[in-house]
């Protein structure tokens, strides 16, 4: 009796488990789903809710970034980029979105620095360094003699 019932404790956990993980996938593709037609409220919800059964899930942060960026929303963009670069270093659209922030800031050392970095990493990006140089160019300290 005791293995049966046992048996019946291991078998509702392994269901559970088993719909928890599909749910974290599922709040994902749908916010992408979502975001691909620019339902941007709603796959920000998702994405929310995906970060909290899978806090360490980069591309949902990626997300919520393009999102916040959409609706000019400049801190909770960095602190989403900030994110997936803390879980992801060399995640090469986090880091060109960073780019983009910092060349409008003017930041001219840390575009360079991060523009350095961006060389090493990239993979399908590569051709936007290029255009990040050309506005970098313009930023360019002028050598005053």
């Amino acid at each position: 009796m005791k293995k049966i019932y046992k048996l019946k404790i291991i078998l509702f956990i392994l269901l559970n488990l088993g719909s928890y993980s599909m749910a974290e996938n599922n709040f994902f593709e749908k916010g992408k789903s979502k975001y691909d037609e620019q339902k941007y409220e709603k796959s920000k919800f998702l994405f929310q809710r995906n970060i909290v059964f899978n806090p360490k899930d980069q591309n949902s942060y990626l997300y919520l970034a393009k999102i916040y960026n959409f609706e000019e929303n400049k801190k909770e963009e960095q602190k989403n980029i900030d994110t997936v670069l803390l879980l992801d270093p060399k995640n090469e659209e986090a880091n060109y979105m960073l780019m983009e922030i910092e060349l409008k800031r003017s930041n001219y050392s840390k575009v360079k620095e991060l523009a350095d970095n961006f060389s090493k990493i990239c993979n399908k990006l590569c051709d936007k360094k290029n255009s990040i140089l050309e506005s970098l160019k313009n930023l360019e300290p002028k050598n005053k003699s």
